[in-house]
């Protein structure tokens, strides 16, 4: 699997109660259950006014329709191509 950055607009999130927030993740994950072990939800970053999640999926269309069947926004999906830390600013670059 892949793994996707997602961004969601939800104007006022920053602001929601703690309640809120685990309806809105048990809303994701009854349908992560339903759509099967093609799509994992890894975690995700409160902001502001966004929401930005980290997942593995077979496809973007799988993070597509769960966004569609669980009723919130998925404004981008951004495959990740690499990771990068400040451990990689003195790590050894394999030679080719």
């Amino acid at each position: 699997m892949k793994t996707y950055v997602i961004e969601r607009e939800i104007p006022g999130l920053g602001q929601w109660s703690p309640e809120q927030l685990k309806s809105a993740s048990q809303t994701s994950c009854n349908v992560l259950q339903e759509l099967g072990p093609k799509i994992e939800w890894i975690h995700s970053y409160v902001t502001g006014n966004k929401m930005y999640c980290i997942y593995r999926a077979e496809n973007p269309e799988l993070i597509k329709e769960h966004a569609k069947k669980g009723g919130f926004p998925a404004n981008s999906i951004s495959e990740v191509t690499d990771v990068i830390s400040p451990a990689t600013a003195t790590a050894a670059i394999p030679a080719n």
